[in-house]
């Protein structure tokens, strides 16, 4: 997370010496991240992971150093924006589950740039897609009619359940959340909205207060919302029972409202929280709930959606539920910027009171990539991948974490799957700082995965779906490799 992260890097350099826990709990080893970067590179190179081989070597680059970008980009740009390692990485190609950097080193994306790269790194179908619709038409308005932007419509309503078909195209996943709010509260006549602790869903002014993660929050006004205990497995009250969670719901309407609520706004699994899946059995009673209220049910897909849990195309099917409104972003163009919400003619009508507008939204090159991306899943059988793939992966996760007690918690769905780190297995107390090394450690060896969960413990490893088991494998032995050093 942001918070703190800077400030921890600053104690990884000055506290050089650290111990963490590993085997038996109570067998602590002090070690340096210089000390450790030594050893490595003397160790024999025969038993450091190699990358599995892949046919692409990309073209010299001839552009501006690392050193120089990080220049520009602390003069320039925000000074809120981080960014991951110690040396920054000056990414300048990719192709499928790889990615450059400047020097022509390789490196597996297992973060695929959060959970957004569905298909590969420029993927030939969709850069096609994007070109020649570019060469065409780059953007009008949707005052005149393209088909782009109706017959990716058109599919991605065809794979949603029930009377969701109606779709209102954004630019992000954000945007799509603020639209979806407004037209619950629109619909419902009522302001109140029911939100998970723990949840991220956008860093405007209705999704920030939906937001419920200090991290993420500002100090301005967020109203109407409320938070409900987090259905939290791992570090819950009620572990895995997901219907006692379900009741600070129906509690949080009766003392906090007036009865009646706009609606309730969850992800299937909390991706910037950490990879949390919902207990089971907490969204049906929950949605059960939501109604008798006269709440809409938003289903947040901004990271879970688009065939990336495996075993269904969107996260909330893995619940048995069917929400009235759908927000997502992220895969849906595998890296170009776009969102949708999408949910029933009824409710879509009450757009029409007044007139919503969105400049970009629905833009002809944004749904061409969208349709390609669409396509590419199906034709590639990417969800039936994630799945295979990724019920691999997480089952080396979890014979990983019985070796080391590192790690707290394995899990996730398909190729969204989280890893806890904790330094002490009774208290779950969070490794931040031994997060960050392994970060480190793993990118040396040619690993890049993400980081999140409040305390920043967690590694989250999302790669485009086209990740193969030979990934897996050298992700997971690179992992251990590095964990059995520290």
């Amino acid at each position: 997370m942001v918070h703190g992260f800077i400030s921890s890097w600053r104690r990884v350099l000055s506290e050089t010496k650290y111990s963490l826990r590993r085997g038996q709990l109570g067998r602590r080893r002090c070690f340096s991240l210089v000390a450790h970067k030594a050893e490595l590179d003397k160790n024999n190179v025969d038993s450091i992971p190699k990358l599995p081989p892949f046919d692409y070597s990309p073209p010299p680059y001839t552009g501006p150093s690392a050193v120089d970008i990080l220049s520009k980009r602390k003069e320039y740009l925000s000074p809120s924006m981080f960014y991951f390692y110690q040396k920054p990485l000056n990414l300048v190609d990719g192709r499928m589950q790889y990615l450059f950097d400047e020097n022509g080193q390789r490196y597996l994306d297992a973060f695929g740039g959060i959970a957004t790269v569905s298909c590969g790194h420029c993927h030939p179908d969709v850069v096609d897609a994007i070109v020649n619709q570019t060469k065409r038409l780059q953007h009008s308005t949707i005052l005149y009619l393209n088909n782009a932007i109706a017959d990716f419509a058109e599919a991605l309503a065809n794979k949603l359940p029930g009377n969701l078909k109606v779709v209102l195209f954004t630019n992000s996943g954000t945007e799509a959340n603020e639209l979806a709010m407004m037209i619950a509260r629109l619909y419902t006549g009522c302001h109140d909205i029911i939100s998970l602790r723990n949840a991220y869903h956008g860093n405007a002014a209705g999704t920030m207060g939906a937001t419920a993660q200090s991290n993420w929050k500002f100090n301005v006004i967020q109203s109407g919302v409320h938070h409900a205990i987090n259905p939290d497995p791992y570090r819950g009250v009620f572990g895995s029972e997901g219907e006692k969670y379900a009741k600070d719901v129906q509690d949080l309407i009766q003392f906090g409202t007036s009865g009646n609520i706009a609606g309730f706004i969850s992800e299937a699994i909390q991706g910037v929280g950490g990879i949390i899946e919902l207990a089971p059995g907490y969204m049906p009673v929950v949605y059960s709930t939501i109604k008798k209220a006269g709440g809409l049910c938003i289903a947040d897909e901004v990271q879970a959606g688009f065939a990336r849990t495996g075993s269904h195309f969107w996260g909330f099917e893995n619940h048995g539920v069917v929400p009235d409104i759908v927000t997502m972003a992220k895969g849906i163009g595998n890296g170009i910027p776009l969102g949708a919400v999408v949910t029933t003619p009824e409710i879509a009508e009450v757009l029409t009171r007044r007139s919503y507008f969105n400049t970009f939204g629905g833009n002809p090159v944004c749904t061409a990539a969208g349709l390609a991306v669409l396509k590419v899943i199906e034709k590639e059988k990417l969800q039936e991948n994630a799945h295979v793939v990724g019920s691999h992966l997480k089952e080396r996760l979890t014979a990983l974490k019985d070796k080391y007690d590192l790690i707290g918690d394995v899990r996730g769905r398909g190729l969204m799957l989280g890893v806890e780190l904790v330094t002490d297995h009774n208290l779950k107390t969070p490794a931040k700082l031994e997060t960050l090394h392994i970060m480190e450690q793993l990118k040396e060896i040619g690993v890049l995965v993400g980081k999140g969960g409040f305390y920043g413990n967690v590694l989250r490893m999302t790669p485009p779906l086209c990740f193969t088991k030979e990934d897996a494998d050298f992700l997971v032995d690179a992992m251990d490799y590095t964990m059995g050093k520290m």
